[in-house]
């Protein structure tokens, strides 16, 4: 999900085009459904899941359309990605399109397009599933108004959800174990009451100096000092300030680092990385992303009260906007980990 993409989302082709920029993967075999805000031209909510078996289509339809209906979408584009049209027949998938059809009539959620492509690639055949003049072969995906603006932001496209999903494998498993073993025989915190806050936001600003120094991946004590410090109340409120604004250069710096940390820490402690990475990539506008680091977050800790709550959030299609104001509380004290209070603007938390 992205409200920063400045896509055509009227022009069929296009909006084929820029799923892969949009989702951070391109989808294959999958349904589609996406979301539009108002008035029109920006995506809200983008849900995916694999193509059901026959008996099992109305059954998805449903559940699908229940994960708009406490959203503000004002309709929805669905897409079919995968199958072969045959000559002289509509798209593949047409009973499953219908179910979808009725399950958000139900809910009162117009259906504006109804698409299907065979693959999200240079060349391939695309259709809508409503007019049979409504058909084409799709442009290079590089060469949209999306795909630049993506590559200006720094964002990549993977070929597949699981190439995606493998960024938040840890990196040592071996390391993990060591880790695990050292958190569960320190104190937590390990610093005395009166200067727990000052010492754990020095740990975490020396893990800001450290990756922008290109030092690489934190060693066994300080992946154990960050665990401990990214527990405290206090310096998770800080870190959720440096989401915004969001896809600023802090902001990236600063998911970077989670990430980083969602591979170098043990679960439960893991949990805290990935609840922060979740929050800055949706605040980014990558749904995709930040669902699998809440779910991370939620295999690490399932009581994780944050990545709990940011999951429903989610799961309801919240716009990102909605929950800025989650970073406001925090916006003076960012000196403390080395950014300039000036880098955070108030008005765009609210």
């Amino acid at each position: 999900m992205t409200t920063t993409t400045p896509a055509d989302l009227r022009n069929p082709a296009q909006l084929l085009t820029a799923l892969p920029y949009l989702m951070g993967f391109r989808p294959a075999k999958s349904i589609v459904l996406l979301g539009h805000l108002y008035p029109g031209d920006s995506p809200g909510l983008i849900l995916r899941g694999d193509l059901p078996r026959r008996e099992h289509r109305v059954r998805q339809a449903r559940a699908l359309a229940e994960r708009f209906a406490a959203g503000c979408h004002l309709g929805l584009t669905l897409v079919i990605v995968g199958g072969r049209r045959r000559p002289g027949k509509p798209p593949p998938h047409k009973g499953f399109i219908d179910e979808l059809v009725r399950a958000l009539e139900d809910i009162g959620l117009p259906v504006l397009h109804a698409l299907w492509t065979s693959a999200i690639r240079t060349g391939a055949p695309w259709a809508c599933y409503r007019s049979e003049e409504c058909a084409g072969a799709l442009p290079d995906p590089r060469s949209t108004v999306v795909a630049a603006a993506a590559t200006e932001c720094g964002t990549v496209a993977f070929d597949s959800r699981e190439e995606l999903e493998a960024l938040l494998a840890p990196r040592s498993p071996e390391a993990l174990a060591r880790r695990a073993d050292q958190l569960s025989r320190l104190p937590s915190p390990p610093w005395p009451d009166a200067t727990r806050v000052n010492d754990a936001a020095s740990v975490v600003r020396a893990a800001f100096d450290r990756r922008r120094r290109g030092d690489g991946p934190p060693t066994d004590e300080e992946a154990v000092l960050l665990a401990n410090a990214l527990k405290l109340p206090e310096i998770r409120d800080l870190c959720l300030a440096m989401a915004v604004p969001p896809a600023t250069t802090g902001a990236r710096e600063a998911e970077h680092l989670w990430l980083t940390l969602v591979r170098e820490i043990p679960p439960p402690q893991r949990a805290e990385p990935a609840a922060l990475l979740g929050f800055t990539a949706y605040l980014r506008g990558d749904g995709a992303f930040a669902g699998m680091a809440l779910d991370n977050a939620l295999e690490a800790a399932p009581d994780h009260a944050l990545a709990s709550l940011l999951r429903r959030v989610l799961d309801t299609g919240t716009p990102p906007e909605v929950i800025r104001g989650l970073a406001a509380a925090a916006a003076g004290p960012l000196a403390g980990f080395g950014l300039e209070p000036a880098d955070f603007d108030v008005g765009q938390a609210a």
